[in-house]
């Protein structure tokens, strides 16, 4: 699943904090056509077409290494100017309001109101292909059957979604829904901000053709 090479490819960081799949990133990106970068540096984050914030481990760690970063200033920034950000599992985690592991409560980019808390299921981690439920209109899922599944990892997880847009001029968030014993946030779009909790660098052409689909965007 390829971009066409007869347009410029565009520029993505993926943003080097210490905690993530950099390299499985990087190379997912570049094999739909994206010009990839690895790297913490503050303009190169910031100039980018799009930025790919990845994320393993546990979300205080992330957090903290995000900031010391400046990962968290660098997010806010990019998308107070309507930049493109995507956040990949622990990566999305992080953009709610606060995480919860192991009664430490963490706050969070508070780009979305919300709690990351633990996934309530028979066995635990989630490991393994699932398949989601995405609204009819997502961009995100656009070339993809219902069917299709996506490589998950993790054992937190967003159980409730309570953003609410009322200004009709304003495209509501899309969330996508997935269930491993109970239902949990499997992927959001709003506006400049898109992340995924499956890891599409690890989930085959589907993830490739949705790779492509957020490229497309920037």
């Amino acid at each position: 699943m390829e971009l066409s090479t007869g347009t410029a490819a565009k520029k993505v960081v993926v943003f080097d904090y210490g905690f993530g799949n950099v390299r499985s990133a990087e190379r997912a990106l570049a094999h739909v056509g994206a010009d990839v970068e690895i790297t913490r540096d503050f303009d190169e984050a910031m100039n980018a077409d799009g930025l790919l914030v990845p994320g393993v481990g546990a979300f205080s760690a992330c957090m903290q290494g995000l900031r010391e970063a400046r990962g968290d200033w660098i997010v806010g920034r990019r998308l107070s100017g309507g930049r493109p950000v995507m956040g990949i599992c622990v990566g999305m985690q992080i953009l709610f309001e606060r995480g919860i592991e192991h009664g430490v409560e963490t706050e969070g980019l508070d780009e979305w109101p919300g709690t990351v808390g633990p996934l309530k299921a028979p066995i635990v981690p989630h490991m393994g292909w699932n398949t989601v439920k995405a609204p009819e209109d997502s961009d995100l899922f656009a070339g993809l059957d219902a069917d299709a599944r996506f490589y998950f990892v993790h054992s937190y997880a967003v159980h409730d979604w309570s953003l609410e847009v009322t200004n009709p001029r304003i495209r509501a968030p899309r969330v996508t829904w997935a269930t491993h014993g109970e239902p949990f946030v499997a992927a959001v779009e709003n506006g400049a901000l898109w992340a995924t909790q499956f890891h599409p660098e690890k989930s085959g052409d589907a993830g490739a053709q949705l790779l492509t689909n957020w490229i497309g965007t920037l």
